[in-house]
This record gives structure tokens, C-alpha cells and sequence, in this order.
């Protein structure tokens, strides 16, 4: 039977429930300043006959000109002449979506406080195509991905002629063979012919591709103090590969990301190639070398925190890095320093040793960790990434009535795949990691297990400023131990700010005899928020979240929650503010979870 843990008194919740109608109070008052307010305008401009793509076009191009209406008055002999340009406006709006015959009639009327502008359509038979050709001239005509868009324009014989359409179709092609190394691919003819009785139409498109082009020699010049073969990493290319232009842009955005060199300039020299070979010229500006930048911040989880960060991005002018980071809070505490020695093969690739020291006091359990880990990781692709690592722990700690000791020789490799498009709010996008990892008593650990993690979340992106966040995680233990030989860093527990929200942070898992919470060997939890955009850097959304550590996938129960949240995102940092109560439980009671952090 689901249980609860009551978070506050009955006046408390009173207090809790004033809360909420505040919140809603204030979301109300935010809604409505997002809401544009509408004046009467001294000229209003009213356009029928005509819907969708064509009315947006034909009533932007019909904006009022600038002095037409001084100080809310209207300049009668300017909106005289402005409505004799308003028939061949309209017809010009309306020829790329194929009305050419189309038939306009513009009305002065004047009203009790100004005047409209009435203008009807009749836009007639839109004009068809009757012959399209598109062909493909020089060294790339026979490349495959060139004639499939050939095969595949999107205008042919008896459509409407549509000229957006056309020239999208037309950028495409020419974009596509210069991404293909046809650096002077150009249109020989590019024609759309009407005929005099605007009925029909015909399309002659003819590109000539010119000679493939290549990569040359990448000269790197402006950071003296790294190695050649450091900067070359960051390269997404090698010489005498076919010539790119996204991969220039991929190869400053790994310079720019590196965070060492605050300016990049790529400049492909196109008219020193020789034998179709472009030299690459660099130019970095380097940034500075050693940042220290401390944080505040608040979470319902652990408190209060400090962190100051320390980084060395160029240890021994070798671009190792050397990073330690302090954090301090009112329930954990930690340092963690590690070296990065990074792969010359890639920006993603580096072998890490990373010494880790911890101390965490929740009213579940007391544990202190001290850990020594070694991690190689190796890209697999745009931001993929295997990592195969071995981690030596030392664990003393307290659950329930126990307290003991642990000696952990790790063994593991995990992957992870991040495609958000966007690191601070991501509007859409991905992210999984699995990790495998596992020890025995043969590797010197004081227990045996093998334990499996997976986790993900998506996020789509919805019509009206909508966006719909979606996340999972599990985790599944092995082993013939029994679980009080398991330290917490190894068992699963959950609730709180990140897991499921109306209850205590590590609240909720399996109990003792005693009715304390110790933890389980699996893990299952779920999340559905509905966030509504507000203005720029504000959101509200209602959340469902369900989930529960166990020890049987026999006997499980299900912990839910549920509640709405306030979001505030800057680019230093986030506010978010969640207001939840449990669901299936007697008596539940409101949680309040606020998380804030800025680096300074």
C-alpha cells in the first residue's frame, strides 16, 4: 500500500495553499502583460477575398508608409495616393503564390474615427506549370545527391506555380554542390517564363558545378603557447579531403567551445588553391589561461551552497587541463580535481583522473566518500561519447540503524548521447546514457555485484509556446550480497527536487524493520512536465511525476506526485520554483521545491 511521510501541519498546508493562490495570482498577471494590447488604429487596412500565406503577404506589404498618420491624424492627400499604389501592390504580393490574373478593388471609407482602407480580391486561376526542366552541367553531374534533388524538385508539370517553392528548391541545389566541393557551382540559366495570357508557365533551370574542390594545408597562427598537434585537434578535416564549408563551421565551434580562445577566424583561401587544393588560414586569439568563478545557490535538496570552480586550461603549455571544484551546502559537501590529458585525435576524446572527496547528511542516511577514478573517453560522433573507466571508492556510512564501511574496486563504461540544441533552455532534443558496471570480492572490493543504469529525457517542442519534457530512469542490481554490504552511493533511493517531486529529497525506498528508509537494489522513475513559455526568460508548467526504489520487481510500489512550476532562465543560471503534493496517499500534504544557481 503506497505510504507517505506528512510534510507539514494542517496550518502549515494553510500557509502552503495562501502560497499557491499567490503564485497563480502572479502567473494570471504575467499572462495578461503577455498579451499584446490592441489600439484603434486612425486607418485600418481590411483585406478580403483571400486567406492564408497570400493575405500574410499582401497585408505586410501593404504597412502604412511612415508620416501617413502624424500625432493620431490622417494626411487625407497621402492616403489618396498610397490607395492608387494599393492595386498594383496587391498583385505583385499575390504573383508568387501564381495569381496573376487576380482582380483588386480598393475602397476609401471614411469611418467615425478615422478611415478604412477596403480592399477586395478576386484572385482568379492561379498560373501552372507547363514544363519544368532542371539539368546539372560539369564535373558533378553525376553525383548522386545533386541528381536526387534534380529528381525530387518540387515544382513540376501542372502544379501551381509557387516562386517561394522555386527558390528554396533552387538555394538547396546550389548549396548542396557547394557543400559537395563545387565551390563555383553557379546557375548558367535560371528562368520562369509566363505567358502573355498568364495562364501557364515554364521553368528552365541549368547548374553548372565547375571542378570539385579539396582541403589544403591548414595554417594555425596567434596561440603560440599550445602545441601544433593540440590546435590541430580541434580540426573536423584533413588535407585533401573534399572541401567543406560546414566543416569549417563545426571546426570553429570546437575552438570557440574549448572555451581557451575568446576569438576564431577561419578564412579558406580560395584564390591561392592550386591543383583545386584550398589553403586554410586560423587566426586564434587566446583567452586567458587559469579562471577561478564562485557560485551561490539554493536547492530544497541540499540547502544552501557556495562552489568556486578553478580551471588550468594549459598545464605545462601542453593544453592539459587541471579543474577542481569546491561545493559546500548545508547537507553535502565536496571537492573534486581532476587532469585532462586530451586525445590528439579529437576535442571529445581524453583520458581523466578525477579524485573526488564527498560528504552527504540527509535524514535518510550519512555517507562520506573518499574515490579515486580513472576515465578514458572516446567520441563516437556529434555528442556521443563511450567512456571506460575503473574507480576505486572508499565509502563510511550510516542507514537506518547501520553503520559501516566500504572498500569498492569499480570496473565500468558508460555511453551517452546529447543532441539538446541548446545547453542554458534547450528548445528541443535529446539525451540517454547507459553505464554497465560491476566489482567482486576477487578485485579486493568487500562485496560482489553488477549494476546496470539507463536514463534519458526528451523534449518536443508544441505549437502556442508549448513545450512537452518527458524523462526516465532505472537502474537494476545483481548480486548474491546481501544489501546491507551495499554502501548508498550503490543503492537507490528517490524523491526530491529531480525525481519525484511532493516528497523529501531520498525519501522514498525500501524500509527497515524499524519503518526507516535504507534503500533498494532497483530503481524506476518517470516524469511528464507541460511547460507554456512566458515573454523571453519565463515559463510555468504542470508535472506528473511517478516513480519508486525497491528490491523486487514483484513487489513494487509506486510513488506519485503531481503540481505546477514556475521557471526563470538566465544565462548564468536557472530559478525554478514546484509546488506538488503526493497523489494516492492519506492525508498528503503540499512540498515546496526551489532550485537557484548562479555562477558569478
Amino acid at each position: 500500500m503506497p505510504y507517505s511521510t506528512p510534510l507539514c501541519t494542517r496550518t502549515s498546508t494553510e500557509r502552503y495553499r495562501g502560497t499557491i493562490r499567490a503564485v497563480f495570482a502572479i502567473l494570471a498577471l504575467w499572462l495578461s502583460l503577455a498579451a499584446p494590447l490592441h489600439a484603434a488604429e486612425p486607418v485600418e487596412v481590411v483585406v478580403t477575398g483571400i486567406e492564408g500565406d497570400a493575405l500574410k503577404n499582401v497585408q505586410e506589404s501593404l504597412v502604412l508608409p511612415a508620416g501617413l498618420v502624424r500625432e493620431g491624424t490622417v494626411d487625407r492627400s497621402w492616403l489618396e495616393r498610397f490607395s492608387k499604389q494599393v492595386e498594383g501592390k496587391t498583385r505583385s504580393a499575390l504573383e508568387p503564390f501564381g495569381y496573376y490574373n487576380a482582380l483588386v478593388t480598393v475602397i476609401v471609407e471614411a469611418t467615425g474615427e478615422g478611415y478604412r482602407l477596403l480592399v477586395k480580391v478576386a484572385p482568379g486561376e492561379p498560373v501552372r506549370l507547363a514544363e519544368v526542366k532542371a539539368a546539372i552541367v560539369g564535373a558533378g553531374k553525376d553525383e548522386r545527391r545533386l541528381r536526387r534533388l534534380v529528381e525530387k524538385f518540387p515544382l513540376r508539370e501542372g502544379d501551381v506555380l509557387l516562386h517561394q517553392s522555386y527558390e528554396v528548391a533552387k538555394g538547396a541545389l546550389k548549396s548542396r554542390a557547394q557543400d559537395l566541393g563545387y565551390l563555383d557551382a553557379e546557375f548558367s540559366r535560371h528562368e520562369i517564363r509566363v505567358t502573355e495570357s498568364a495562364t501557364t508557365a515554364t521553368i528552365e533551370l541549368l547548374l553548372d558545378t565547375g571542378e570539385k574542390y579539396y582541403f589544403g594545408e591548414t595554417n594555425i597562427r596567434g596561440a603560440p603557447d599550445y602545441p601544433d598537434s593540440f590546435l590541430h585537434r580541434h580540426l573536423t578535416y584533413k588535407p585533401g579531403e573534399i572541401f567543406s564549408y560546414p566543416h569549417l563551421g563545426e571546426t570553429q565551434r570546437n575552438f570557440t567551445n574549448s572555451e581557451r580562445f575568446k576569438e576564431v577566424i577561419i578564412i579558406p583561401e580560395k584564390e591561392d588553391a592550386e591543383a583545386f587544393k584550398v589553403p586554410i588560414n586560423v587566426q586564434l586569439k587566446a583567452g586567458p589561461r587559469i579562471s577561478l568563478r564562485p557560485g551561490i545557490g539554493y536547492g530544497t535538496d541540499t540547502g544552501a551552497r557556495f562552489t568556486l570552480r578553478y580551471r588550468d586550461l594549459n598545464m605545462f603549455h601542453l593544453g592539459h587541463e587541471l579543474y577542481s571544484h569546491l561545493y559546500i551546502a548545508e547537507r553535502l559537501q565536496g571537492l573534486v580535481t581532476g587532469y585532462i590529458i586530451p586525445s590528439p585525435k579529437d576535442v571529445r576524446s581524453s583520458t581523466t583522473l578525477q579524485l573526488n572527496l564527498q560528504q552527504e547528511d540527509t535524514t535518510t542516511y550519512y555517507s562520506r566518500i573518499a574515490a579515486l577514478e580513472l576515465d578514458r573517453n572516446r567520441s563516437l560522433g556529434k555528442g556521443k561519447l563511450l567512456t571506460a573507466y575503473i574507480k576505486a571508492q572508499y565509502e563510511d556510512y550510516t542507514v537506518g540503524d547501520q553503520k559501516s564501511t566500504a572498500r569498492l574496486l569499480l570496473p565500468g563504461v558508460r555511453f551517452s548521447d546529447n543532441r539538446y540544441d541548446n545547453l542554458i533552455r534547450p528548445r528541443r532534443g535529446f539525451r540517454y546514457g547507459v553505464d554497465l558496471r560491476g566489482t567482486h570480492q576477487a578485485l579486493g572490493s568487500d562485496t560482489a555485484l553488477v549494476q546496470f543504469l539507463a536514463e534519458g529525457s526528451h523534449l518536443l517542442r508544441l505549437p502556442w509556446r508549448l513545450s512537452l519534457h518527458t524523462r526516465a530512469k532505472g537502474g537494476a542490481t545483481m548480486l548474491n550480497d546481501p544489501l546491507s554490504d551495499i554502501p548508498p552511493s550503490l543503492r537507490f533511493f528517490t524523491g526530491g527536487d529531480q525525481s519525484v517531486r511532493g516528497y523529501s529529497y531520498q525519501s522514498l525506498g525500501p524500509r527497515n524493520a524499524s519503518g526507516q528508509v535504507v534503500g533498494g537494489k532497483q530503481l524506476l522513475v518517470g516524469s511528464i512536465e507541460l511547460e507554456r513559455a512566458l515573454r523571453k526568460d519565463w515559463g510555468v508548467s504542470v508535472f506528473y511525476d511517478a516513480g519508486n526504489a525497491f528490491n523486487s520487481f514483484s513487489n513494487v510500489t509506486i510513488a506519485q506526485g503531481a503540481g505546477v512550476g514556475l521557471h526563470y532562465y538566465t544565462s548564468v543560471g536557472g530559478l525554478n520554483l514546484s509546488v506538488a503534493r503526493p497523489l494516492g496517499v492519506d492525508n498528503p500534504s503540499l512540498h515546496i521545491h526551489f532550485t537557484v544557481g548562479f555562477e558569478l
